[in-house]
């Protein structure tokens, strides 16, 4: 009798587990297959990266707002905090794929926090778009994460030949935050472009560090005034980029200091005040030159919701939800992995800040643009393409 009710109980838990497995795979395939399509928003909201990653939030709500659906179904966006920290983002990652079950990730601001994903998105096989992510190993071998600006190969590139044609420069100073993948990077990209334009090895003069955080950068200032530059270059958090500035000006530094995007955004200009006019970085998009029909929607509704000036890296935000939103169109589909293979064939996208190529490295084809702070504002100098 005990041996019987032993199998018994054996057999109804046994069927029991196979129930609660069954109803696990139908409660996902819901989700999938429900009226509702997910995207994650993963971007820093808090933390040293948070301006940015405001400002790409801006963006997706926008183009949310204005293209709610898809394929019939509500567009619904979830957001988490990757909280500027590496950490942080891979978990805010998976949580967005394992709890949240989204279709797509958009972000993030911060290419650290972007390449600090990379692995979960890859396992999962989710599409992930960066907007303004621009080191080039945010893409490098994974299938599954894409990026809509251009990359710091191209951005550097552009700073060098500004500096060397347009600044006539012969010698730089670089002042680089090394706890940033991005700064690092484009530094380097900077440099092997110099160099070769100037044919002197011994072009960059001094290589200045600190750290993300930092707010004395007087140590590097007096050894880079004592080499005497024609120019530096600090690309780096608008933080801390705005007190370099403001702090090289009190020394009495008067050289030109240029920089990359993530110098755009209002802190910049509210902790760099009159230090900082006259400066010049490379960025994504203007709004006094819009490109395509796309740029007067997004600029239109844009200021009437917002009543001020996009910044670049809205404008990219915004065109990663759209290129999404097209990939779910042509797939007609919610399976990622279609959804992802269309994400890969964009071709001629008319997005806000520009046309949309994706190459076979997952990365867009895209102008760069150049602005100066003038008058306490973000001005327009030039387009750069692509050699």
């Amino acid at each position: 009798m005990k041996r019987k009710i032993s199998l018994l109980l054996a057999l109804a838990m046994s069927t029991s587990l196979m129930l609660a497995g069954c109803g696990s795979k139908t409660e996902l395939k819901e989700n999938v297959d429900s009226d509702v399509i997910k995207i994650g928003v993963f971007e820093p909201m808090t933390g040293a990266n948070a301006a940015g990653g405001v400002l790409e939030v801006e963006g997706v709500k926008l183009a949310n707002k204005l293209y709610p659906t898809v394929l019939g179904k509500k567009v619904e966006l979830v957001y988490v905090d990757n909280k500027s920290d590496k950490v942080e983002a891979a978990s805010a990652a998976s949580n967005l794929v394992e709890q949240e079950h989204v279709n797509a990730i958009i972000g993030s601001w911060g290419s650290g926090n972007s390449m600090a994903a990379g692995d979960v998105v890859m396992d999962a096989k989710v599409p992930a778009v960066a907007a303004s992510a621009t080191n080039p190993l945010v893409t490098a071998g994974n299938d599954y994460y894409f990026r809509v600006c251009f990359i710091d190969p191209f951005q550097g590139t552009v700073m060098a030949k500004y500096a060397a044609n347009k600044l006539k420069g012969k010698k730089v100073a670089l002042l680089q935050d090394v706890s940033s993948d991005y700064s690092v990077g484009i530094c380097k990209f900077f440099t092997d472009e110099f160099v070769k334009i100037t044919g002197d090895k011994d072009a960059i003069v001094a290589k200045s560090k600190y750290n993300t955080g930092d707010q004395d950068f007087t140590a590097q200032l007096t050894n880079i005034k004592s080499k005497n530059p024609d120019v530096i270059f600090a690309p780096g958090n608008f933080t801390e980029g705005a007190l370099i500035i403001k702090q090289a000006r009190q020394l009495g530094i008067t050289t030109p200091i240029i920089g990359g995007d993530t110098w755009e955004t209002p802190e910049f200009l509210d902790i760099g005040k009159e230090d900082v006019e006259g400066t010049v970085f490379s960025t994504f998009f203007a709004s006094e030159t819009p490109i395509t029909s796309e740029s007067k929607t997004f600029l239109d509704a844009y200021r009437k919701e917002y009543n001020k000036e996009p910044a670049a890296v809205t404008a990219l935000s915004y065109d990663a939800y759209l290129v999404i939103l097209d990939s779910i169109k042509r797939a007609n589909s919610t399976d990622t992995v279609k959804i992802r293979n269309e994400i890969a064939k964009t071709k001629n996208f008319p997005g806000a800040a520009g046309v949309i190529t994706i190459d076979e490295n997952n990365n867009a084809v895209k102008d760069a643009v150049l602005k100066v702070v003038k008058d306490g504002k973000f001005t327009y100098l030039d387009t750069i393409k692509p050699e």
